[in-house]
Formats: C-alpha cells, sequence, structure tokens
C-alpha cells in the first residue's frame, strides 16, 4: 500500500507526509522561546526541594500511572494549580502519571480545556 503523498508547506517547499518544514520547525521553536522568556522558573511556580520531598513520598504510595499501570514518575495536578497554593498542595488534586501519560494525552487535554473556555 502506497504511502500519503508529500505536501506542500506555506513556504513553497515538498515535505514528505507526517514531517514537519524546516520553516515550520524554526517559527515552533521563536513562538517556544518568546514563550519560555516570559515564564517564570519552575522555583516560582512552586515546584521547590519541598515539592520534590511531597512528589516522591507520593510517589512511593502511588508507583503506578492512574491511566495505563506503568510506572509512574511524575506527579501530576488533575485541575491545573495556575499559581494557586491551596490546589497545588492539596493532595486530592494529585495523580500519578507516567511521563508519556502526562507529556502528550495530559497536555493535550488541557490545551483543548483552554480553547474551549476561550470560546
Amino acid at each position: 500500500m502506497p504511502g500519503k503523498p508529500p505536501r506542500i508547506c506555506g513556504c513553497g517547499r515538498k515535505v514528505p507526509a507526517g514531517l514537519r518544514c524546516e520553516c515550520q520547525a524554526k517559527a515552533d521553536a521563536e513562538r517556544k522561546a518568546r514563550f519560555d522568556r516570559t515564564r517564570p522558573s519552575s522555583s516560582a511556580r512552586g515546584y521547590t526541594s519541598k515539592w520534590e520531598r511531597a512528589r516522591a513520598e507520593f510517589l512511593a504510595a502511588h508507583p503506578f500511572c492512574r491511566r495505563c499501570g506503568a510506572p509512574a514518575t511524575v506527579v501530576d495536578h488533575v485541575t491545573p494549580h495556575r499559581g494557586d497554593a491551596s490546589l497545588f498542595w492539596d493532595r486530592k488534586n494529585w495523580q500519578a502519571l507516567c511521563v508519556n501519560h502526562h507529556s502528550s494525552a495530559k497536555q493535550s487535554e488541557e490545551r483543548r480545556a483552554a480553547r474551549g473556555q476561550r470560546k
């Protein structure tokens, strides 16, 4: 079965299906760099040594991903805390996730929810 045909990027380059054009990758990197310049540091967002201790304790008690059962390495806030310290430290708002579910599925869900709130 043949694969998908290449597509034409907005800049006019022919790009293999499923890949990003160099101009798109460069634009993505610039957008992410602009965001990172305005984002507070992790410690300013609450991720301090106190958090690391609480995180390790939580993962010891909840060693598996809540979604797939794989070993959990991330403590995720079910409801994004957005700087709210009481929500940040509320253990009922925490869930153990594997990196895959935290970095892909959960982030996609949060982006979709944020877009829905703007409408």
